[in-house]
């Protein structure tokens, strides 16, 4: 399991402190920065609360012998949205991050050996898909056009609008099956394109949100055109950089930020939000409540059982969650040149591992994997003459039965082995200063339930407003901003889930302004 220091808050410490504020926001994830931030340009008093010492949510900053390494998402697709959270206050993004463009976006590598770099260009995506199947150029075109009217209704339709009223997403119904949305990811791909491979790599996008392309919406085929749109950036210095600024910006606005802090209770009276209650003590008391937060761990661990409830399509039973992660952490004493910033290392098995992960919830001997190597674009990574990365392999959640204390040091040197035995030669001789987390770790140290990567998955009967709500439907003032919630997960997600909350309370003001 992971071997370096704990970022949870220290329970042994006790403070008495009462912080008042219009709006409470519990999580300081990219959901919960964004959310705050919006609050806090509308005029209102916001303070922003969480258990790690930290803002950023799962993106912390590791350091480790000289190499550093971000611990969440690495890739940005919607540039807009964080140069939106600047302009809400005057500001510009670019005079304080760089978001640099990639080429290729990924490296993907089959267990046959042959490689495919999906670009930004698409003509050099053309010329790569015409060494697997000149045939699928037309068929690639083909899912971009798809994709591109999916976007038009999953994105700029539905993504920021509220889901809290059933009719909402029935407006939409005609829309959604004449775009085949009824249709899974790896459904809409196959359709298009017809070499294996190529279905493979075209149809990975689910996994980054946390979904089985076999079983996810192929709503969320609109990825293929949200990435043509605005493109693929990394931020130079790292997702590390961009929570820092985020962090300053908070400051310079005057949000208070409270840290080391874990809530243990959302206070409820008379059926609205108070504010809530720190496990060492703290009280906090606001207008509104918004969580950024697992949904399902504040249902079940931060209200008491009357306030529990909500409006449920399916019963809890019959809730599914994301896969859980094994990310691995490393530098090597060699710079691996020909590695790109995104590598996604396929295994030979393809639909019939992803069952194994999210339907059997076992860990198989083979696996899939994403590389990030940041020293591909930003050498400051590593120190000289070194390479930094991190490999993340999807693995079943804590629903399945996996001792992670055992089976950690044995995946790790099994993946060591794998790329040492491919692209890394030497890997097992260059690698040093390796630590790693398990789904044990997303539980204790994001309160994530079942140790689920990315809160409940994406499936069609848990999307739009079959998802969490963004507003809870009987507390009016308890409020969601967060993967679990509407749109759902990934950094476009969780910025989209802010502007949803911002949607409803716009509302909600004008409704008493003209009551």
């Amino acid at each position: 399991m992971r071997n370096w220091p704990s970022t949870a808050m220290d329970d042994s410490q006790s403070h008495q402190t009462f912080h008042r504020s219009n709006v409470l926001v519990i999580g300081a994830g990219f959901g919960g920065i964004a959310a705050a931030l919006r609050m806090r340009a509308k005029g209102y008093s916001v303070t922003i609360v969480d258990r790690l010492q930290f803002i950023g949510g799962r993106a912390q900053v590791f350091q480790k012998g000289g190499f550093r390494h971000d611990a969440g998402p690495t890739l940005i697709t919607a540039p807009f949205l964080f140069d939106e959270l600047f302009e809400l206050f005057g500001e510009k993004r670019e005079d304080f991050l760089e978001f640099r463009p990639l080429d290729p976006w990924y490296r993907f590598y089959f267990h046959s050996g042959e490689q495919f770099d999906y670009c930004p260009s698409i003509e050099d995506t053309n010329e790569e898909i015409k060494r697997f199947n000149p045939q699928d150029v037309q068929g690639y075109s083909d899912l971009l056009k798809a994709s591109k009217a999916i976007f038009k209704i999953g994105y700029e339709k539905l993504a920021d609008k509220p889901f809290t009223n059933f009719w909402t997403m029935i407006a939409q119904v005609p829309s959604l099956l004449r775009l085949r949305s009824y249709k899974t990811v790896a459904q809409l791909v196959n359709s298009y394109i017809k070499h294996p491979l190529l279905r493979q790599a075209f149809s990975i996008h689910p996994l980054l949100v946390g979904g089985n392309p076999f079983t996810t919406t192929s709503i969320y085929s609109l990825i293929h055109y949200l990435e043509r749109r605005w493109g693929v950036f990394f931020c130079m210095g790292g997702t590390g950089k961009l929570v820092a600024e985020l962090h300053k910006l908070v400051e310079r606005v005057g949000i208070q930020i409270v840290l080391g802090t874990d809530i243990e209770e959302i206070t409820v009276d008379r059926g609205s939000a108070t504010g809530a209650r720190a496990v060492d003590g703290q009280l906090f008391t606001a207008d509104r409540v918004i969580c950024n937060g697992d949904p399902p761990t504040v249902y079940k661990q931060m209200l008491r059982p009357a306030e529990q409830r909500r409006k449920r399509a399916f019963p809890e039973s019959l809730t599914q969650y994301s896969m859980g992660l094994y990310v691995l952490f490393f530098g090597t004493s060699e710079v691996y040149s020909d590695m790109a910033h995104h590598t996604i290392w396929m295994g030979s098995r393809y639909k019939e591992l992803l069952a194994d992960i999210f339907d059997k919830k076992i860990l198989a001997e083979d696996f899939s994997l994403y590389i990030h190597r940041p020293t591909a674009t930003d050498p400051s990574f590593a120190p000289k003459g070194c390479d930094s990365f991190y490999v993340l392999c999807p693995v079943p959640n804590l629903l399945g039965n996996i001792d992670w204390e055992m089976k950690g040091p044995e995946l790790r040197d099994r993946i060591v082995a794998a790329l040492s035995n491919t692209i890394m030669p030497k890997l097992e001789t260059t690698i040093s200063n390796d630590f790693w987390m398990t789904p044990a770790d997303f539980k204790s140290d994001y309160r994530s339930m079942h140790g689920a990567g990315f809160s409940i998955a994406p499936i069609f009967s848990q999307s739009a407003w079959f998802r969490y709500h963004n507003r809870d439907p009987h507390i009016p003032n308890l409020y969601f901003s967060s993967a679990g919630a509407h749109p759902g997960a990934g950094m476009p997600g969780v910025l989209c889930s802010a502007k949803v909350v911002e949607t409803l309370i716009e509302e909600e003001d004008q409704k008493r302004k003209t009551s």
